[in-house]
């Protein structure tokens, strides 16, 4: 009889772990539980700049929708470089995030060696936004329209300078492809933010610049700077009534300024799918969309494949560009 019932809980008991085992082995499968912990976001830039503002509002989200804590941390060293790097060596388990800017992809055309590979060592999540940059000058300078502007430049080769917030900037290179595909000889002068580049062609020390719109706007609705044109391939939804420079004169010309959010290669593709989710949940948000259109940026939610594909696509133009303009920094 003690047999019988040793055999009988035998038989029970590895029937239960038939049946319960895939159970449990689910929970240790990544993507089942996530996030099973705190969740941190880096961000390579200074609390208040535009990829931390990007981070915050996904951050918020995420934090109402899944319950775990969401953690934004800044490490402004090196243009973003230090953070990627973190990133790059992080455990692939979706619980480490980077926010980045365009930047993210110049910084792979502009440096010979990088703690990380571009490519190989991030996974994209979504992009979250585009910025439109706009092209301006002082109004003392005569200049109504981007024409007028390649006829200033081209009257006098050399003469005349461009500024950005510093050398490798999205809005150096920016100004190189414009004077590229304008054929203008103009000089880049660089300064330590976008606030100083701004204000230099209102001293007159350059002719033009681009900028962000959420930092032009105000400049421009005061008549302290002259706004000729968006950098994107369409209308900046925060000042419709400015051509893109490809229409006003400029064909060919596209400069997207985006910011999008990453996490380590490898990533399993669940977790993937959950925080690709979440992102496009987020940009749909009344109040998400609300405080993206005051920052002058708009919405763009992709795919992780699509917004891989945009960065590299974006290395490929930026190095170009960097070729072409003879641009070092290392």
């Amino acid at each position: 009889m003690n047999k019988l019932l040793r055999n009988a809980g035998f038989v029970l008991f590895t029937s239960l772990a038939a049946i319960f085992a895939p159970l449990a082995w689910s929970q240790l499968v990544p993507g089942n539980a996530y996030p099973s912990r705190p969740i941190r976001i880096l961000v390579g830039f200074s609390p208040g700049s535009t990829t931390d503002i990007m981070a915050r509002l996904v951050a918020q989200k995420m934090n109402e929708t899944w319950g775990q804590p969401v953690v934004v941390d800044n490490r402004a060293s090196g243009g973003g470089i230090l953070a990627s790097s973190f990133v790059a060596s992080a455990n692939p388990d979706g619980h480490t995030l980077l926010s980045v800017s365009a930047g993210h992809a110049v910084s792979a055309a502009l440096y010979s060696k990088l703690p990380y590979d571009t490519l190989r060592d991030f996974a994209g999540i979504s992009l979250i936004a585009t910025v439109p940059s706009i092209l301006v000058v002082a109004p003392s300078s005569g200049v109504k329209s981007v024409k007028d502007l390649v006829t200033l430049a081209r009257s006098k080769p050399g003469a005349f300078n461009y500024s950005s917030p510093g050398i490798g900037s999205a809005n150096h290179l920016a100004g190189e492809l414009f004077k590229s595909l304008a054929k203008i000889d103009v000089t880049h002068v660089p300064f330590k933010g976008i606030p100083e580049a701004l204000t230099a062609p209102l001293q007159g020390s350059v002719l033009f610049n681009l900028s962000p719109i959420v930092n032009v706007m105000p400049l421009a609705k005061s008549g302290k700077l002259t706004a000729l044109a968006t950098s994107t391939g369409k209308r900046a939804a925060g000042m419709p009534e400015l051509p893109t420079i490809a229409e006003a004169g400029v064909p060919g010309y596209v400069f997207d300024p985006w910011f999008g959010m990453l996490t380590t290669a490898k990533t399993p593709r669940a977790v993937m799918t959950s925080l690709n989710r979440e992102v496009l949940r987020t940009l749909e948000l009344p109040d998400v969309k609300t405080r993206l259109l005051a920052l002058g940026a708009e919405p763009t939610p992709t795919t992780p494949a699509q917004f891989d594909a945009h960065i590299k696509a974006e290395v490929s133009k930026f190095t170009k560009i960097v070729k072409d303009g003879n641009i070092r920094v290392d």
